[in-house]
């Protein structure tokens, strides 16, 4: 049985709640409740697979202190202007 797009993004939503960290809760719950709902499908994915990572390197990627990977920098990049946008 697969999972439906609503219980995908409740999930995903909770999982950028419950971080390791609480710069990156804050951070990712945030761009998570303006962004989730309008992305597609390999949006999602990418999104997902972005929440797999470490949260103390997330943060040094957002943060602009270290180099995020290729396949997440634009990702990155986005998150880290929501997050300028915010402040």
């Amino acid at each position: 049985m697969s999972e439906t797009h609503e219980n995908r993004l409740k999930r995903l939503q909770m999982r950028s709640m419950r971080r390791g960290i609480k710069e990156m809760d804050i951070i990712l719950s945030r761009y998570a409740e303006a962004h989730l709902a309008t992305m597609d499908a390999p949006a999602l994915d990418l999104y997902e697979a972005l929440l797999n990572e470490n949260d103390q390197d997330l943060y040094q990627w957002v943060s602009g202190q270290a180099e995020a990977p290729e396949a997440l920098s634009d990702l990155i990049s986005k998150i880290s202007d929501h997050v300028q946008g915010a402040v």
